[in-house]
């Protein structure tokens, strides 16, 4: 990808990293006007550093069976050395905790995620 640009940084975009189809058209069910979800399973198939900032910030599923939730977050945050927000869903205490441990935000429950989501779109909307 080229150097991103004032106007791709100024579009309205989030990241789900999830397996689960109805969660995903769920939440793109209910996006608000003028944002984009990015759904993916493998954080490294957005491209870099980046491409992955360019979003305002990431929904992480850690009931995810296709990718391992603590890695992605040492990932994120070890390996790219990002600091977008990582709002997880899901998850037992334990796995909430080591992901709180590997430098996660947020933590609910997955009932609450499009409730959750449509929060974070209006406190990231900078100026909608």
């Amino acid at each position: 990808m080229a150097s991103p640009t004032i106007e791709s940084r100024r579009r309205r975009r989030f990241i789900l990293l999830s397996s689960d189809e109805s969660l995903a058209a769920s939440l793109r069910a209910a996006l608000p006007e003028g944002w984009e979800m990015t759904a993916a399973t493998d954080v490294d198939a957005l491209g870099g550093f980046e491409d992955i900032l360019q979003h305002r910030f990431l929904l992480l599923d850690l009931d995810a069976p296709a990718f391992d939730p603590l890695a992605t977050v040492a990932h994120l945050r070890r390996d790219l050395m990002l600091n977008i927000a990582i709002v997880c869903l899901g998850g037992l205490k334990d796995m909430r905790d080591a992901a709180r441990r590997a430098r996660a935000d947020r933590f609910f429950e997955r009932a609450e995620a499009v409730e959750r989501m449509r929060q974070f779109c209006a406190q990231y909307g900078w100026g909608a």
